[in-house]
C-alpha cells in the first residue's frame, strides 16, 4: 500500500484551505453581498475573516494552519490504518 507524507499532505491541504478562504474573502468584496452569508459563518470559527484584504490574510492564515492541522492528521492516520 501506498502511504502519504504527512508534511507533504499538510501543506497541500493547508495551502488549499487558505487560497480558498482568500479567493472567498475577495470575491465576496468585489461583489458585495455574495458570499456573506458563509463568511460570517466561517468568521464565528476564524477571528478576523471579513470580505477585506486583511480579513483575506487573516483567514488565509487561520485556513492554513487549520487545514494543515488536518492534512497531516488524515495522513498520519491513513498510514496507521493502511499498515
Amino acid at each position: 500500500m501506498q502511504k502519504f507524507d504527512p508534511k507533504a499532505m499538510a501543506f497541500a491541504v493547508g495551502g488549499t484551505w487558505a487560497l480558498g478562504l482568500v479567493l472567498l474573502a475577495l470575491i465576496a468584496m468585489i461583489h458585495g453581498t455574495y458570499g456573506n452569508s458563509i463568511i460570517s459563518l466561517i468568521s464565528s470559527v476564524y477571528m478576523g475573516y471579513r470580505p477585506t484584504i486583511p480579513g483575506a490574510v487573516i483567514g488565509g492564515i487561520w485556513g492554513f494552519v487549520d487545514g494543515a492541522i488536518a492534512g497531516w492528521i488524515f495522513a498520519w492516520i491513513y498510514n496507521k490504518v493502511a499498515k
